[in-house]
């Protein structure tokens, strides 16, 4: 049975290009870049464009881009490296970031010596960030690090991290936005969303998994989390994965020359998609909100998510029920029990995150398929609430 892959919020598959680009340097092309013959200069070469690539994407300089092995390691490494150099004080992050932004906030918390305070900025029912919340946060404490989210995983809502970000200038804040949800499905400009730090990654814009980064201002000091050779400048020791560098830098490139296209196109087959599950009765979590092109988080009340996901799979598609990186958790998604969003309706939600290669066939597919399982499941059994 062939596959429909629509989990893209997850990870996505190799570009073609970008696989060919990385395979010589696994072999013909292997040199360690910290080599003075001429295999490691190749491979320094090679490092040194996916540097620039990688920050013309985002509107800054080589010099700012930190390569790491993934967006966990470079969200925790502004976390813990700004921490490193900080007098502890208050640490601002919205209630919806990711695992790998709420739990090194957490483990700054706790002990009795060196504590941090911890506040999570409320979203309302849509899955935005309160900004009236954000004021009353900054002006509570003076705080020292903020961590807001571009665009959330699970309901593809688009925050207003510039607005934050000028409002918390002022105190003298180091911010940092997530922004690996974001990254090749809306345009990024470093400098305009007046942030101090920016987390990409490699495997969410057709690149291979295993390379990310940490874009970062000039004057931001970070402790490093991994000491060795002083490789990226001394932020993160340890030998650079070149193939996988060298495809996150092309990954990039073709990202920024395809994202009006692309954007247009998902646009499209996402709003055919929404409007025939408003007619099946589905609730759309975020719709009234400003949200990624290509995510659509729903749920059809009385089916449960997991059980739809399950039976969907066995249709051919390939669909989530929340956050792949959660899901060694699961139970109700955090991101919306912080919307309010009632427990039992929860349950049911399910995320469709649509790639570049989807097409309008394959959402006529996918519906004929979910009217089929959600009628076969309704005859079954209903998902009611405990005595």
């Amino acid at each position: 049975m062939k596959k429909t892959y629509f989990d893209h919020n997850a990870t996505t598959a190799i570009d073609n290009e970008v696989f060919d680009a990385m395979m010589p340097y696994f072999k013909e092309k292997f040199g360690n870049p910290s080599s003075p013959h001429s295999l490691g200069t190749v491979a320094r070469q090679a490092v040194n464009r996916a540097r620039e690539q990688v920050a013309s994407s985002v509107g800054a300089q080589p010099s700012q881009v930190i390569f790491t092995s993934g967006g966990s390691e470079a969200n925790n490494l502004f976390i813990q490296g700004t921490a490193g150099y900080l007098k502890p004080s208050r640490i601002i992050v919205s209630a919806i970031e990711h695992p790998c932004i709420m739990r090194p906030t957490q483990e700054l918390t706790r002990g009795t010596v060196n504590k941090w305070s911890l506040r999570k900025l409320a979203v309302n029912k849509s899955g935005q960030i309160d900004l009236d919340d954000a004021d009353r946060a900054i002006s509570e404490q003076r705080p020292s690090l903020i961590s807001v989210m571009l665009a959330n995983n699970e309901t593809g809502v688009i925050q207003d991290v510039a607005t934050i970000a000028e409002k918390a200038r002022n105190t003298g804040a180091w911010i940092h936005t997530d922004a690996i949800q974001a990254f090749g499905k809306i345009p990024l400009d470093f400098i305009s969303l007046k942030v101090h730090a920016m987390t990409l990654s490699s495997h969410k814009i057709y690149g291979p998994k295993g390379a990310a980064a940490l874009v970062i201002d000039k004057k931001l000091l970070l402790k490093p989390l991994i000491f060795g050779g002083g490789h990226e400048n001394g932020f993160r020791s340890g030998t650079e994965n070149i193939p996988a560098i060298v495809g996150f830098g092309l990954a990039c490139q073709l990202a920024q020359n395809r994202i009006t296209e692309m954007t247009v196109h998902i646009s499209t087959i996402r709003e055919y998609l929404e409007e025939r599950l408003l007619n099946m009765g589905a609730i759309i979590f975020g719709l009234s909100a400003s949200r990624l092109p290509n995510t659509c988080y729903f749920a059809l009340p009385d089916i449960e998510g997991e059980t739809l996901v399950i039976c969907l799979d066995k249709a051919g598609f390939a669909v989530a029920s929340g956050a792949a990186c959660s899901s060694v958790t699961p139970g109700q998604s955090y991101v919306l029990e912080a919307m309010g969003v009632e427990p039992l309706l929860a349950r049911c939600a399910v995320r469709v995150s649509l790639g570049s290669g989807n097409t309008i066939t394959e959402i006529k597919d996918f519906l004929i398929a979910l009217n089929s399982v959600v009628k076969m499941l309704r005859s079954i059994n209903t998902l009611v609430a405990p005595n």
